[in-house]
């Protein structure tokens, strides 16, 4: 396990494809996207589906090489943002609404992985959000919340009942999200440009746009070794900046999370998790993990303005698996590594357009494998068919993030937030 940049599990473990072309000479397109994540990839092939013609995706690397490839690969309705602040800042109808298009984004996700045969270990058996703390209450809040205003209906779970599934003596019941699954992100990424493809999307890696500009009435995208005129441009560059748009980019934060995978543990997982549920847990500053195939423990946890090196993110996580369990003392860590997600500075997806063909996608904040479906969805129904739903985002615009002292004001909310976790805990003692 390499220092620096280290081999990701998903990486090691992707189904092998031949890659993109990089985009050479001159060319011409109707929609040109830029980035091959989740968002780019999403919107792509909706355009596609919408039998779209002339659509040309741009990647700087490769498919997924972003925080698509590195995540948790849980899938899930709702934003960063909770769902008690998105009540409070749009009003309950509103709030439903948006809310909703999330809950749709994860049923669109489990009709292209059938569509498209996308093999990307995808386990739909629910996640389980795990309380941390003594309080119940924690929990019959959420719960309350979610059946009352957005008709969402999780199970509880008690201690005994949780136990049974997950044995930690750290939690202290929990709620069970049937309508939920977990999968090999960089497996699903790549099924998506595949489905991109065959749909007739043309696309090309080791292709970054090194600039934008209008050019008549349409934008010129340059690269290293290519050119590409495009009625549309979309930017769905996520935390890898791009540099191509001063206002897009300076909206968002890009940082940093950490993910570890263990060895292979055979029977020794069955001490730990009698379940095929993904799990995170109620503080602020949340552990979540889940089982693969494999009988490893994949493990994520923490957020920061620092990429650490593969060995400090396998010293960092290992302590916090132990918290919850010390049954694993001594299991070797295989895969350890970080990725860069986009945060806006309202917790809320930037989903948008001007008048001149510009559109953007970002800021899915950790969150995004169902709000990148639904963005995917709305820029695609906007650029075929003028559709103007994606303007319920106009209130969560990009609100510049000031770098670099924005780094400093998240990381000082994430440590406040971290240490209020640390004293409810110890007051509950």
């Amino acid at each position: 396990m390499p220092d620096g940049l280290p081999t990701s599990y998903y990486r090691a473990t992707a189904t092998a494809y031949a890659p993109y072309p990089t985009l050479h000479g001159s060319h011409e397109a109707n929609v040109v996207v830029v980035g091959g994540g989740y968002a780019g990839l999403n919107t792509a092939l909706g355009l596609a589906e919408r039998d779209v013609r002339g659509v040309m995706l741009l990647e700087r690397e490769q498919v997924g090489f972003g925080a698509s490839g590195r995540n948790g690969g849980f899938v899930f309705a709702g934003y960063s943002l909770g769902e008690q602040s998105l009540l409070d800042q749009s009003g309950a109808p509103r709030a439903r609404a948006l809310f909703a298009l999330t809950t749709a984004a994860v049923q669109r996700i489990r009709r292209r992985i059938a569509q498209y045969d996308i093999a990307c270990d995808v386990v739909d058996e629910g996640v389980i959000w795990a309380n941390w703390f003594r309080d119940p209450s924690i929990l019959r809040r959420r719960q309350q919340l979610l059946a009352d205003h957005y008709d969402v209906h999780w199970e509880t779970l008690s201690p005994t009942q949780l136990r049974q599934m997950v044995d930690s003596a750290r939690y202290h019941g929990g709620l069970y999200e049937s309508d939920a699954l977990h999968l090999h992100p960089l497996n699903y990424a790549t099924g998506l440009a595949r489905a991109a493809a065959s749909r007739g999307v043309t696309l090309h890696e080791n292709s970054g746009a090194l600039q934008v500009r209008r050019e008549g009435s349409r934008w010129r995208v340059d690269t290293a070794h290519g050119s590409v005129l495009a009625d549309q441009l979309v930017l769905a560059c996520g935390g890898y900046l791009a540099g191509l748009e001063e206002s897009i980019d300076r909206a968002i934060l890009p940082i940093a999370t950490y993910v570890m995978v263990t060895e292979p543990l055979g029977e020794r997982l069955q001490t730990c998790l009698r379940t095929r549920a993904a799990v995170y847990d109620t503080r602020f500053a949340f552990d979540y993990y889940r089982p693969l195939p494999d009988t490893r423990l994949l493990w994520g946890a923490r957020i920061s303005i620092r990429e650490r090196s593969a060995r400090a993110i396998e010293q960092l996580l290992t302590a916090d698996m132990l918290r919850v369990f010390p049954q694993l003392r001594g299991v070797r860590i295989d895969y350890a590594w970080s990725g860069l997600m986009s945060y806006a500075r309202h917790q809320m997806p930037q989903i948008g357009g001007n008048t001149e063909g510009l559109w953007w996608a970002q800021a899915f904040g950790g969150h995004g494998l169902a709000p990148t479906c639904a963005a995917g969805e709305l820029l695609a129904a906007a650029i075929a068919h003028g559709d103007e739903s994606w303007k319920q985002f106009r209130d969560y615009g990009l609100r510049s993030t000031h770098r670099p002292w924005g780094y400093l004001g998240a990381q000082t909310h994430y440590w406040w937030q971290q240490s209020r976790d640390w004293l409810k805990s110890e007051l509950e003692r």
